[in-house]
């Protein structure tokens, strides 16, 4: 299945071997549940790592010696700067993980560009997936991306393409499984999502697409509202574990990337895999929902080109969500900053009336309206 690496002067040397690996890794206090990632044939840890806001290296490191081998991360991550962290912080485990980025390049050559400068900075000849990122629509997926990742397959520089996706599944993914060009998608998932996401998720993973989930934990929230009573008594009954073990119960899904800050994250995340989703789990998650309800996107697309002067909403939404729910003002405004200036100078509060409806219920006029605020 695997290809030697290309170029003589190899850093790592061949493709690792697909075995079955040990059910628990040296330092676990867990035993590590593992699933095939699609037809890849990879077995990833049912908990992989979402390395987007750490800063911190030795939870990586901590992560990898208990087990965990499922790395994410992206070409533009903390300005550039996540990949040679991540690759730093595992250092000679790299040949033991599936290590995966992205790039949201627009055109054939800063697709290439951005490979070849993953590849140095994660410090490794091949790449085990390479997502297209941000994608929502087939129309975003241009002809020349597909190409570049085929040709980066044929080279060794990558073993497997994939798309990685924040909204539009419903569309994406079935197109995906159609067009029969791509190995793996990592999606937007989480127990706030309607039938529709495990349709569009089921046709993906029968074509034989390994499908990884993000966004597992509904946008996290832990800084949305952290005096208020009802979140506190959520976070304090296990809300954000009980949504990571929605996730991982689903057959479909081999693995997932939760964002982990710190030590006390990820012991918390790794219970996911020790505790199985239960009634009680079940039940705390409907209030969860319900509680969410005012201010998570979902990001379904079902509003569209729904508002008036244009917007993006549930791009915005997103943005919003990376401030209020994982504390990363940066990153949200950095994303808020890349948006064209006519509709960056735009004001919610200015409009009489808000022509989008959610139907999930948020409160997308004053959602948006705090975005503008902090961001702008």
């Amino acid at each position: 299945m695997a290809l030697p690496v290309a170029g003589a002067g190899s850093k790592m040397g061949l493709f690792p071997p697909s075995g079955e690996p040990d059910a628990k890794g040296p330092g676990s206090p867990v035993k590590l549940d593992y699933r095939t990632l699609g037809r890849t044939g990879l077995k990833v840890t049912t908990v992989g790592f979402g390395c987007m806001i750490t800063s911190d290296p030795s939870v990586i490191e901590r992560a990898a010696d208990i087990g965990i081998n499922y790395f994410d991360t992206a070409r533009g991550y903390q300005q550039g700067n996540n990949e040679r962290m991540v690759a730093a912080a595992l250092g000679a485990k790299r040949k033991q993980v599936v290590l995966s980025t992205k790039s949201h390049a627009p055109n054939k050559e800063e697709l290439q560009k951005h490979l070849d400068t993953s590849l140095k900075e994660l410090n490794t000849d091949y790449i085990d997936i390479w997502y297209l990122h941000g994608k929502s629509k087939p129309e975003e997926v241009l002809d020349e991306m597909i190409e570049v990742q085929q040709l980066a397959k044929k080279q060794g520089k990558i073993r497997f393409a994939g798309i990685s996706t924040h909204g539009g599944q419903q569309q994406l993914l079935p197109w995906m499984a159609q067009k029969g060009v791509f190995d793996v998608v990592l999606t937007g998932y989480n127990f706030s999502m309607d039938a529709s996401m495990d349709e569009a998720i089921a046709a993906a993973a029968k074509a034989g697409i390994g499908v990884v989930a993000m966004k597992v934990m509904a946008g996290g929230l832990r800084r949305q509202k952290p005096d208020d009573p009802l979140f506190k008594k959520l976070t304090q009954e296990g809300a954000l574990l009980a949504a990571l073990k929605w996730v991982i119960k689903k057959p479909n899904i081999a693995t997932t990337i939760p964002s982990m800050t710190d030590m006390d994250q990820l012991d918390e995340n790794l219970k996911a895999m020790a505790n199985p989703f239960s009634a009680s789990d079940e039940k705390l998650l409907a209030t969860h929902r319900d509680w969410l309800k005012p201010f998570y996107c979902r990001m379904c697309g079902k509003c569209d080109e729904q508002c008036a002067k244009g917007l993006p909403v549930a791009d915005v939404l997103r943005f919003l969500t990376y401030a209020d729910g994982y504390g990363q003002f940066a990153l949200g405004r950095e994303r808020f900053k890349e948006l064209p200036e006519e509709h960056a100078q735009v004001r919610c509060g200015d409009c009489a009336e808000c022509t989008v409806k959610c139907p999930f219920g948020v409160q997308v006029q004053s959602r948006m309206a705090r975005a503008q605020e902090l961001f702008a």
